[in-house]
């Protein structure tokens, strides 16, 4: 729904400033009136925050939110009246305008998960996927919990991956920019100099030419292509579910990160089919709703492919080792947890291990993106010295004294 940024008097002629979502102008007025005021005036405005981020809806707000939600839900207060508490204690504005909408979603009659599914910018699909095993199993607070502490996994991840990437980002932006800065004002004059030497021209100097040829009269492309591809490829993404499957396959297999990601969304699946089984779900169903947390096209049609296996008549195990995705161990465990009658059991010790590794991984990827920067950093002066000083050396050894 529109989010409106209102001006509306009250009662005793007091003007009130506010935001609000409703589906149109009436509805606006209908929901002002309730809360007994009438509108002024009226402007429609994003979710989330201004133009200069003020009051933005980040990660920290929704910890707080499951956070507490949880609690209330651990001591015995219904979903409402939590999230009325919640309300009337959130600090920022647009945070408390998206709750307040919740709650009116709920009393006109949807569930907490459908509620909270109108704000998809703001509660994601793996956000919703979650508080809807909460509703199906009966568990909301354990799974309020889980959510709690992934999202405060993911912002610890996040901070490491920001620490581990500002260095090579800082360091590449500066010498590009100086690469950059010498192709197109220094290595012309350069290349001048060393064509009036006479002499053949090797090869590496010929390469440079052309580069500093091609960045003096497209420079413009240089700089605008990473930009528009990056937007190209997120419009196909959103849009086109096979170019969604083949890119979410890229994510899977891109060098580095690939492989932690992959370890990221199977912990994800593992650890709420779990706590699904363990809550009384059937398998069918535990894998069905479990199936759109891992938020990846290649693994949700994997997953889906294992449903359809074991839905007629395949053993859990023996499904997912015929789609051929998920890693031996998560297979053995799945086993292990068939014959053991602990499904639940099994599936967590398989989150746990991934955790483990995931963190390990992060840590180690700071010194390789350090090393592989610093090599390419290298091998491109190393390119440049032997284009600038090649001829030259060249020339000097064709004089004769």
């Amino acid at each position: 729904m529109p989010l409106y940024k209102y001006k509306a008097i009250d009662a005793s002629g007091k003007f009130i400033n506010g935001s609000l979502d409703a589906g149109n102008v009436s509805d606006l007025e209908l929901r002002l009136e309730k809360m007994e005021m009438d509108l002024v005036t009226f402007k429609q405005k994003q979710h989330g925050s201004d133009l200069f981020g003020r009051n933005k809806i980040g990660r920290r707000d929704l910890i707080n939110f499951s956070f507490y939600l949880e609690q209330l839900s651990r001591a015995g207060v219904p979903i409402l009246e939590g999230l009325a508490d919640l309300r009337d204690g959130e600090e920022n504005p647009a945070f408390r305008d998206v709750i307040a909408s919740v709650i009116e979603a709920i009393e006109g009659g949807n569930s907490f998960s459908q509620a909270l599914a109108l704000y998809p910018k703001i509660f994601d699909n793996v956000f919703v996927s979650l508080i809807k095993v909460g509703e199906k199993s009966g568990k909301m607070s354990e799974v309020l919990v889980d959510i709690t502490e992934t999202l405060k996994w993911q912002d610890e991840l996040l901070s490491k991956a920001r620490k581990i990437m500002t260095y090579p980002a800082v360091i590449g932006t500066l010498v590009l920019s100086v690469i950059m800065f010498m192709m197109i004002f220094v290595v012309p004059d350069i290349m001048d100099a060393i064509v009036s030497l006479g002499g053949e021209i090797p090869f590496e100097t010929r390469a440079l030419m052309a580069t500093s040829n091609f960045l003096i009269n497209y420079w413009y492309l240089v700089i605008t292509t990473p930009f528009v591809v990056f937007f190209v490829l997120n419009y196909l993404y959103r849009t086109s579910s096979k170019a969604r499957f083949k890119l979410d396959g890229v994510l899977l297999k891109m060098w580095l990160v690939g492989p932690v990601n992959e370890k990221i969304k199977i912990s994800r699946f593992t650890r709420y089919f779990a706590l699904m089984f363990a809550s009384g779900i059937t398998v069918l169903d535990a894998i069905s709703l479990s199936k759109s947390v891992v938020s990846n096209a290649v693994l949700e049609d994997g997953i889906e492919k294992a449903w359809q296996q074991i839905s007629e008549g395949s053993s859990i195990s023996e499904s997912f080792k015929n789609i051929g995705i998920f890693p031996p161990l998560v297979v053995r465990m799945l086993r292990v947890g068939e014959s053991s009658g602990q499904m639940d059991k099994s599936l967590n010790n398989v989150s746990y291990f991934f955790d483990r590794d995931i963190n390990d991984s992060i840590e180690k990827m700071e010194p390789v993106m350090q090393t592989s920067m610093m090599a390419a950093i290298g091998l491109i002066v190393l390119w440049l010295a032997m284009s600038v000083l090649g001829p030259i050396y060249d020339t000097i050894g064709t004089i004769e004294f």
